[in-house]
């Protein structure tokens, strides 16, 4: 049998499905889908699923395939010509070839800051023990610069949420609803369990009630990426904890302490938003600065730990235990709490580690802050002082045996992206 020619029907068949080269993975975090066709004519087709690179005959599109680090390469070719009837009407052909794609190569700067990021427990530790013994390095921060950093630690956080974030929220209303749950049901009732079982003085029982209303702090969301928990899951709990407190934290502890406890929006809501909004409509620019904003969160959370307790050392030095006993207990107690409820809520390993770390870290530097602002007694701003540091250390203590152990291989993820 002669060969077909040049410019003969079943040349151009050849030519179209002629092997080539794999389509090559592209360095992505997450899974490219691109679909690839030619028009058909004459009703009849022949179809094939190439992973090849697309010519510049063909119209290709892309989508992106979340929670994927494979690249789907498929191509169809619906080709038609004056064939011989002997062919069949349609031949089809069908091939899916998937590529692992390779992590991308983090930057020496990059594996700098992420080094330094996880270092947050000795920098809380460093920060503690300058407190205490050095309170003159650190006590120069008045209420108003500590107001200022509060804020700023607000505004890193809101730096890495977007809108489709809060969509997210809306798609899993039960796993953020019972961190919420946690934090301001179960956490307040501990407090105040703890002050009463333990007869604290009137001042002492309304600072760990105080701190025990407070939102979850960003430091939680370290302490997640530690654990190998769900990253994603623990900004936006933490996202919704803070802006339920502008509510739930002045009623908790007015119906738990007896005295009304404003939070300023200025503090927690605006900056939030801010971060947000910049993050919106000014990707580029948040881009250049977004990977370096856990590591500022971390320094900030070192400062605002350092600074209460250099103001509270001569007290810490006379009655330490008597105020670490209580604090101690109402982490430890908010961490095993926290994790077990997600587990009888069938949630997964990644899930529960996110929730527990979530419930048992509080921003306890807004606590102190309130105290601050609305205590003449300057004993009711020790017990967020104190949890500054226990939360600190004991989530990243935590986060770390959590991340010798690491998650089951077929842990279940219950956080739709």
């Amino acid at each position: 049998m002669a060969a077909p020619s040049a410019t003969s029907p079943m040349a151009s068949v050849s030519r179209v499905l002629r092997p080539r080269p794999a389509c090559p993975a592209p360095r992505l975090g997450r899974g490219l889908g691109i679909a690839c066709s030619l028009p058909s004519h004459g009703g009849r087709s022949e179809t094939r699923g190439l992973g090849l690179p697309v010519a510049s005959a063909l119209s290709a599109t892309a989508a992106p395939v979340l929670r994927s680090r494979q690249i789907l390469c498929k191509a169809e070719a619906n080709v038609s010509s004056n064939l011989p009837e002997s062919l069949p009407v349609a031949v089809k052909y069908e091939k899916t070839i998937e590529l692992e794609s390779p992590p991308a190569e983090l930057s020496q700067y990059e594996k700098i800051v992420e080094l330094l990021t996880t270092l947050f427990p000795v920098w809380v530790m460093l920060g503690t023990v300058i407190g205490i013994y050095k309170p003159a390095m650190v006590t120069w921060l008045s209420t108003d610069l500590f107001t200022v950093l509060l804020g700023f630690l607000m505004l890193s956080m809101g730096l890495t949420l977007t809108f489709e974030d809060f969509r997210r929220c809306l798609r899993n209303p039960w796993t953020v609803g019972v961190g919420f749950l946690a934090q301001y049901l179960i956490k307040p009732l501990l407090g105040l369990a703890i002050a009463s079982t333990l007869n604290l003085s009137a001042p002492l029982a309304t600072g760990l009630i105080l701190v025990s209303c407070c939102p979850g702090g960003q430091a939680s969301n370290v302490a997640t990426y530690i654990s190998k928990g769900n990253v994603a899951l623990s900004v936006l709990m933490t996202t919704c904890s803070t802006i339920g407190a502008i509510i739930m934290t002045p009623l908790l502890t007015k119906l738990l302490a007896g005295q009304l406890v404003p939070v300023d929006a200025a503090v927690v809501l605006l900056p939030t938003v801010l971060g947000v909004l910049a993050h919106e409509y000014f990707p580029k620019f948040t881009d250049r600065i977004i990977s370096v904003t856990p590591l500022i969160g971390v320094l900030l959370t070192t400062l605002l730990c350092a600074s209460p307790i250099g103001q509270v050392a001569d007290v810490l030095k006379t009655q330490g235990a008597q105020l670490i006993i209580p604090v101690a207990l109402l982490h430890a107690a908010a961490f095993g709490i926290g994790y077990f409820l997600s587990r009888l809520c069938t949630f997964g390993e990644s899930t529960s580690r996110t929730v527990s770390i979530e419930c048992g870290m509080q921003s306890s530097a807004l606590g102190f802050l309130l105290a601050q602002k609305h205590f003449t007694n300057p004993l009711v701003a020790v017990p967020s002082a104190v949890s500054v540091v226990a939360m600190a250390l004991g989530g990243s203590a935590l986060a770390v045996y959590w991340r010798n152990i690491g998650l089951p291989a077929n842990d279940k993820d219950d956080f739709k992206e």
